[in-house]
């Protein structure tokens, strides 16, 4: 269709200015113009291509246009690729869904560390008598929890592979102004499902030790369903955290002005190496203080303070980044 030919046109000409609310509305003006135009000039007999060159040479210089305006272009160094729209909606979508199987891998993780303190215990208070030795109980344990790990795992290597395809929005990109429209609608609709699953999930986490309080009025022996249950509490409140966050990070990725997302980009990549590290490092100490020493009974209390410790240390690095930036 020779329209296309005129809108590529308009895509080229308007390519090295700024895409504010502004320019929007003048392309738009002129498309409607150009394609006004071109009918005419259709209906007076021109063949296609007639009409589409007089139209485009009737255009004008967009360079004195601009000028005109007060539209400055931006320099090449400045100037970042336009995000199509379907590109937005996949990137929300596959956010979206990622949020999902991250939240359950993570809680699977978790409910299988549960699993393993929870046929442990089991078996020291005999519940399965003399058909099960503690070795047992530990190696049932260790079994049920690598069975909930490796579907969590599957889970993390395909979200990580879906995101994957998005990885070049760390380098900067533009997002259309109608889409940017649409986003910030979503983003303001989702705002109160998002505080909602916030409060939830933080009400949830300190709810979660009232278990292990209400366990010390019972004696040692309850302890360990205690810590099942605080554990099983905290994977709901995970992916409260997980699920819904993803959702509202994708809004703010795309609304985000493309040099902090440039800068973005290196905190991502510096918080990411030390999770790297922390996260199967807290798991080796996990098991050797368990099979070592056999403090099954307490060393769960490695995985809550590595999360705190990991939280505080993001939360202090991007403070210092943001200082830097400014």
């Amino acid at each position: 269709m020779q329209m296309d030919t005129i809108m590529s046109y308009l895509n080229n000409m308007f390519a090295a200015l700024p895409r504010t609310e502004q320019t929007f509305k003048l392309k738009q003006d002129l498309l409607a113009g150009m394609e006004e135009k071109y009918y005419e000039l259709k209906q007076e007999g021109k063949s296609e291509n007639e009409a589409v060159g007089i139209v485009i040479s009737e255009f004008g210089n967009i360079e004195e246009l601009a000028a005109e305006l007060g539209i400055s272009p931006v320099s090449e160094e400045d100037l970042f690729p336009l995000l199509s729209e379907e590109e937005a909606a996949g990137y929300m979508s596959v956010k979206k869904r990622t949020g999902l199987f991250t939240g359950i891998g993570v809680a699977l993780c978790l409910t299988g560390i549960s699993l393993m303190i929870l046929f442990n215990t089991l078996v020291e208070n005999g519940w399965f008598g003399s058909f099960a030795s503690e070795d047992a109980g530990n190696m049932l344990g260790l079994v049920a929890m690598f069975l909930l790990l490796v579907p969590a795992v599957g889970m993390f290597i395909y979200s990580g592979m879906k995101q994957e395809k998005y990885s070049y929005l760390q380098a900067g990109f533009e997002l259309p102004y109608h889409m940017k429209l649409e986003v910030e609608r979503r983003q303001a609709a989702f705002a109160p499902t998002y505080t909602l699953s916030l409060i939830l999930g933080v009400c949830l986490c300190i709810l979660s030790v009232i278990p292990v309080f209400a366990a010390s009025a019972f004696g040692d022996s309850a302890t360990s369903y205690a810590v099942i249950a605080l554990l099983e509490i905290v994977a709901v409140a995970v992916f409260l955290f997980v699920y819904y966050g993803n959702i509202k990070e994708s809004h703010t990725v795309l609304l985000k002005k493309p040099k902090a997302a440039k800068l973005q980009k290196e905190e991502e990549r510096v918080i990411g190496a030390v999770a790297a590290v922390v996260w199967p490092l807290a798991t080796c100490i996990f098991l050797v203080s368990g099979f070592v020493f056999g403090s099954w009974h307490i060393n769960w209390v490695i995985f809550p303070v590595t999360g705190l410790l990991f939280g505080m240390f993001c939360a202090f690095y991007n403070i210092v980044k943001g200082k830097e930036s400014s």
